[in-house]
């Protein structure tokens, strides 16, 4: 069962801009990735829930900022993928605009988690959100998802060689979001960004 945390999870709203984000309050973890590693599902993972975040068939077709309340002033936020987008041409060159003002300027915004296909990790665009978090002091968590589609000797040895080739500080763990592998870790590593806001709550 998901942690009381992520019970009453729901989705908030939808932003292509800051000034349609919610208020600049609380807490607020971030969720990259490509665009086919498996973000909507991991959100469902998270929050135990199966149609919270909706999966598309078509990899690329978030193209907002997807902001889901895990309680209040605790938020969860979708970005858009990177490197398989099937969208207009105007609308991705939007994309990058749009993140890093939303990097740059919301204060609430705490963590990110980067989803990396485990069979394929730390491609050339996972380096480039990797080190765009860090350049802007945040914290990163890397989640090789998917990893119920290798053998537990393959996924435990990708997780290594990625611990040894990510920066100091950076965490990484397994994820399927088809079992219950790396769930409860995930929970926690969450649970550990907004101990914070819900410690004084």
């Amino acid at each position: 069962m998901p942690a009381q945390l992520f019970q009453d999870s729901r989705f908030l709203l939808a932003a292509t801009r800051l000034a349609q984000c919610p208020e600049d309050a609380g807490i607020e973890v971030a969720i990259a990735g490509r665009s086919n590693a498996g973000k909507s599902s991991a959100v469902n993972a998270i929050c135990g829930r199966k149609a919270l975040a909706r999966v598309s068939r078509t990899p690329g077709r978030t193209r907002e900022l997807l902001f889901f309340e895990l309680k209040p002033d605790c938020r969860l936020v979708d970005l858009p993928g990177y490197g398989y987008a099937k969208a207009p041409a105007a609308l991705a060159r939007q994309w990058p605009a749009m993140i890093e003002d939303y990097f740059a300027r919301r204060q609430a915004l705490a963590g990110v988690l980067i989803i990396m296909d485990s069979r394929h990790p730390l491609t050339d665009l996972d380096w480039h959100m990797l080190e765009f978090c860090l350049a802007h002091d945040l914290a990163v968590h890397v989640l090789l998802n998917k990893a119920d589609k290798m053998s537990r000797g393959k996924a435990q040895q990708t997780l290594a060689a990625v611990r040894r080739e990510l920066p100091e500080g950076v965490s990484a763990e397994l994820l399927s979001c088809q079992t219950t592998l790396g769930h409860e870790a995930l929970r926690q590593q969450l649970e550990s960004w907004f101990a914070p806001h819900t410690e004084q709550a």
